[in-house]
C-alpha cells in the first residue's frame, strides 16, 4: 500500500507490529534516514540494539546472497519484542531478494524495512510494497518540514515552553537548513536549555543555529547600516577567505537595504512597516532592522540603493579592470559614510 505523506507521518510515529514491511525512499538521502531511524526507534523500542532486535543489511549484498534477507528474517531472536531487519540502500539489484522475502513472509517474522533512492513508478521493489497487502511504501520528497513535524521534533527532544514567536523562528530555520543541520540545531538546542524550564527565547535559537557564510554576510551589512566603517575591511576580508565574490556581496546588500526602505517608507512608519516584512522577523534581529531602518530613513536609503545599484552594473561591466572586492568595499565604506551623515 502507497502512504501519503499525511498518512505517513502518522505511521513513522506509531508503526503497526503486525505489517510485512516498509519502504522508504527518496532522492535526499538524509530526509530518508532521519525517517528511516524514527520508525525503527518506534518499532523497536530504545533497546532494539543491545537486544539483537534489528538486523542490518546492504543491499548490495542481496545481490550476491538472495537468501541471506529471508534467512534474516525467519531468524528466532534470543530476546522478546519485535523484530526487524533493515535493508540499506536497496536498487533493483536486490529487488529478487526482497520480493521473496515478502512473499515468504508469516506472522511471527521480523518485518522488513527497506531504504532507497529515488525509485521510478516502475522499479520493481517499490511495485511490491505498494502492492502488497500488509506492506507499506512511502515517497520521501524535499518538502520543508510541516509545523506538526517540528513541534514532533521538539518534544522527541524534550524541548517544553516555546512561545508562538520563537516556534515560528524554528519553522524558518527548518526551511532555511538540511534536515541533518535541522536535527543537530534541536539537539544543540536541547542541551543549551537543559535543567532550564524558562521559556524558550529567539535568542537561544540564535545561539544555537549554525553560523554560515550567511552570517558573516549579515555582519557585514550590520556594520555597513550602522555607520561603523572601520570595521568593515576586515569582515570583508574574512568574507572573501571563505569565497565570498563581489557580486554576492553587492546583491546581499542590496537586499539587506531594500528591506530597510521597506520598513522606513512605509506611510505607517517603520515599526508598522517591518510587521509587514515576509518572511518575518523576530527577537534581536527585528530590532536591529527596525533601529537602522529609523536612523537611515527613506530618503537616505534611496541614495544607498543607488549607490548599490551603479556599483552592481559596474561589476558586471565587460570593460570592467578593478578587482570585484575593491569596488564592493569602496562602495560599503561609502554608504558607512552616509549613515553617520546628517
Amino acid at each position: 500500500m502507497k502512504l501519503s505523506p499525511r498518512e505517513a507521518d502518522g505511521y513513522f510515529a506509531k508503526p503497526d507490529t503486525d505489517k510485512t514491511g516498509l519502504l522508504i525512499y527518496g532522492a535526499d538521502a538524509m530526509r530518508v534516514a532521519l525517517k528511516r531511524q524514527q520508525v525503527l526507534a518506534s518499532l523497536l523500542g530504545p533497546e532494539a540494539e543491545e537486544e539483537m532486535r534489528v538486523t542490518r543489511l546492504p543491499g548490495g549484498d542481496l545481490r550476491g546472497d538472495p537468501a541471506l534477507l529471508l534467512d534474516a528474517v525467519k531468524a528466532v531472536g534470543f530476546f522478546p519484542g519485535p523484530r526487524a531487519v533493515f535493508v540499506e540502500d536497496a536498487t533493483e539489484t536486490a529487488a529478487p531478494a526482497i520480493l521473496a522475502a515478502l512473499e515468504n513472509w508469516a506472522p511471527g517474522d521480523a518485518q522488513i524495512i527497506v531504504t532507497a533512492g529515488q525509485l521510478k513508478p516502475s522499479s520493481k521493489i517499490r511495485n511490491a510494497f505498494e502492492g502488497h497487502p500488509a506492506a507499506y511504501a512511502v515517497g520521501i520528497y524535499d518538502d520543508p518540514p510541516s509545523r506538526a513535524e517540528v513541534e514532533r521534533v521538539l518534544a522527541q527532544s524534550g524541548i517544553k515552553n516555546v512561545p508562538r514567536d520563537v516556534m515560528s523562528a524554528i519553522s524558518e530555520l527548518a526551511v532555511s537548513l538540511g534536515p541533518g543541520d535541522f536535527a543537530q540545531t534541536i539537539e544543540k538546542l536541547s542541551l543549551y536549555k537543559r535543567d532550564d524550564s524558562s521559556d524558550l527565547t529567539v535568542e537561544d535559537v540564535e545561539a544555537c543555529a549554525p553560523r554560515s557564510t550567511e552570517a558573516a554576510l549579515d555582519d557585514v551589512l550590520n556594520v555597513v547600516a550602522e555607520g561603523r566603517a572601520g570595521e568593515i575591511g576586515p569582515l570583508i576580508r574574512r568574507l572573501q577567505a571563505q569565497g565570498t565574490n563581489g557580486v554576492t556581496l553587492c546583491i546581499g546588500a542590496t537586499r539587506h537595504f531594500r528591506t530597510l526602505y521597506a520598513c522606513a517608507s512605509d506611510p505607517g512608519g517603520a515599526a508598522q512597516g517591518i510587521g509587514k516584512l515576509r518572511p518575518p522577523v523576530y527577537g534581536k534581529r527585528r530590532d536591529r532592522i527596525l533601529r537602522q531602518a529609523q536612523g537611515w530613513g527613506a530618503a537616505k536609503l534611496q541614495t544607498a540603493l543607488t549607490v548599490l545599484t551603479d556599483t552592481d552594473l559596474s561589476l558586471r561591466s565587460a570593460g570592467q579592470t578593478a578587482p570585484a572586492m575593491a569596488l564592493v568595499e569602496r562602495a560599503m565604506i561609502r554608504l558607512a559614510m552616509l549613515a553617520r551623515s546628517r
